[in-house]
């Protein structure tokens, strides 16, 4: 038996029934030979994208798998490797690596070096012998404490080596530990207190599956419920407690609850102070900090109380503890005051929400999105840049991970990837990706991929050739030379790659061409619906819990 060979028999004990992956890589047809299916892409990030979004919409709890070749397959890969490291997406990497002798020659590129900065654990098998313990290990990194890429390396003459006749090999489980009784206590004690408490989840409450035990503290607490950009979708946003998203951009009512509360309790949240898509807590509200990573308490700020560990076991000791405590709020009256608030904020967008105008405004787009798409039945992603702005704090999430938030590194591109895998995971949800023609440039021609591994996709292309959020900073560079300006029919690429595609200029057209789109999926058959869009900026309460 062969390296390759026994690390296929790995990831089939694993349960991994796909490979994403990009040749040439031996792993392949080692896979293919025990029955795990190849998903080939036509470039590496976009094959890290697809690992990407599968291992979101499963918690992590399935396997996700990205293998490519050394050198050029490994450089390529980086910008989704570093998004899945930003966003701690737990996607196992086997790139095959140079022979062993080459390995830190100069200029090749070396893989120790550059991964270590954006992986959460890289080793390189320097002998057949060290597969088994190197994968060992690499899966308990990948299935406890806070979530990230995680990369082994085969040289390719360690993978072509003989290594036995039987691969001694067993599943590793998942490693979850509790908060110290007594901070929970504490904890306890500042919930019970607060006057205007709010809870701020973040993707850990998806990754711990501790979505019930989230609504339950909050009706417990009758407290509003905001998510950071990557935890949306980890409570019900049709939820009369819940105040949408919390990111770079949100509602009025989300701003002036997220500003006006006593008591902030982060779950699952990482807190980073600096990233554009995660709020700042303001001067002086008591903080309640919960993460199964310590590095996060008191990294970005002073916190009254910190819990380490488990997002579900913690809030299930967080319920337990307050079990008999006298909350004097109730969940008609928190919940009366979200609804008028939130109404008045759409009141506000309500011109752009149901407008006429041409070019198509952006937000008509999505307002037609939403009356005909079931957010129980979808899984809704988005690009970097304004299509995620505008679609971030309008969407109403009702299911988890209905929605993949992603951003804290920018690869504009990544959603292509993210919405098949995605798809994969969940083959009976309508998934769906927004972008611009920015991020259409960067990875549309993988399109052709879902069309051809049958990963019927939805995407959804606001064209206003230009980069539109550039308008301030490219002011004078397109005045004089058009720099800002893009060009091309979206459409037309689509249809040629294999896709139901369609370009839309009237706003009375587009619930049809949406309908039409989401069809097509239906019956197997990946779509692309392009909108001629207006040139503009206009974002909700743009970075306002930023500053």
């Amino acid at each position: 038996m062969r390296v390759w060979d026994a690390v296929a028999e790995v990831l089939r004990l694993e349960g991994a029934q796909q490979l994403f992956c990009y040749p040439s890589t031996p792993l392949i047809d080692a896979c293919a030979s025990v029955g795990i299916k190849p998903y080939i892409c036509r470039q590496e990030r976009v094959g890290v994208g697809m690992a990407d979004g599968f291992a979101r919409v499963t918690s992590g709890r399935q396997t996700a798998v990205f293998a490519m070749q050394s050198g050029p397959g490994s450089e390529n890969a980086y910008p989704g490797i570093a998004t899945a490291y930003a966003d701690s997406t737990p996607v196992l990497l086997l790139p095959q690596g140079l022979p062993r002798e080459r390995s830190s020659l100069q200029p090749n590129f070396d893989s120790a070096r550059a991964f270590s900065a954006v992986t959460k654990s890289f080793e390189r098998v320097t002998a057949p012998e060290l597969t088994i313990p190197a994968l060992r290990r690499a899966f308990h990194q990948l299935r406890s404490g806070r979530p990230g890429p995680v990369m082994v390396e085969i040289p390719s003459d360690v993978g072509a080596a003989d290594c036995g006749d039987k691969v001694d090999y067993r599943p590793i489980g998942t490693l979850r530990s509790a908060a110290d009784s007594s901070d929970v206590d504490r904890a306890v004690g500042y919930l019970a207190e607060a006057k205007r408490p709010l809870i701020l989840a973040g993707a850990g409450v998806l990754y711990a599956e501790a979505w019930d035990e989230l609504k339950e503290l909050a009706m417990t607490l009758a407290a509003p419920v905001a998510t950071s950009a990557g935890g949306k979708s980890a409570f019900p946003e049709n939820d009369p407690l819940s105040i949408g998203v919390a990111s770079l951009t949100a509602g009025d009512h989300t701003v002036d609850l997220f500003r006006r509360a006593d008591l902030i309790f982060a779950v699952g949240a990482s807190l980073t102070r600096g990233s554009i898509l995660t709020p700042n807590v303001p001067i002086g509200t008591k903080l309640i900090h919960t993460t199964n990573d310590p590095r996060d308490i008191g990294k970005s700020y002073f916190v009254d109380c910190g819990l380490v560990g488990d997002a579900r076991l913690v809030l299930r000791q967080v319920l337990d503890a307050l079990r008999g405590r006298r909350i004097a709020r109730t969940v008609d009256e928190v919940g009366g005051e979200i609804r008028q608030a939130r109404a008045a904020w759409l009141d506000r967008w309500r011109t752009r929400l149901e407008s006429a105008s041409v070019p198509i405004d952006s937000y008509r787009v999505i307002s037609e999105f939403m009356s005909l798409v079931d957010p129980a039945k979808a899984i809704v992603t988005h690009d970097s840049g304004s299509p995620r702005d505008q679609l971030l704090p309008f969407y109403v999430a009702t299911q988890p991970h209905g929605y993949l938030g992603w951003g804290k590194s920018h690869a504009l591109g990544t959603g292509v990837g993210l919405a098949m895998g995605a798809k994969r995971a969940r083959p009976e949800q309508l998934c769906v990706h927004f972008m611009g023609d920015g991020a259409f440039g960067m990875t549309g021609l993988d399109l052709e991929t879902a069309a051809r591994t049958g990963l019927p996709t939805l995407s959804i292309v606001f064209n206003n050739s230009a980069m539109a959020v550039e308008q301030n900073s490219m002011a004078r560079s397109h005045e004089l030379f058009g720099a800002r300006s893009l060009t091309g029919d979206y459409s037309e690429v689509a249809r040629a790659l294999g896709l139901h595609s369609e370009r839309v200029d009237k706003p009375g057209d587009i619930a049809a061409a949406l309908r039409r789109g989401r069809d097509a999926t239906e019956a197997g058959k990946p779509a692309l619906v392009e909108f001629i869009t207006a040139d503009e900026l206009a974002f909700s309460n743009f970075f306002e819990l930023g500053r």
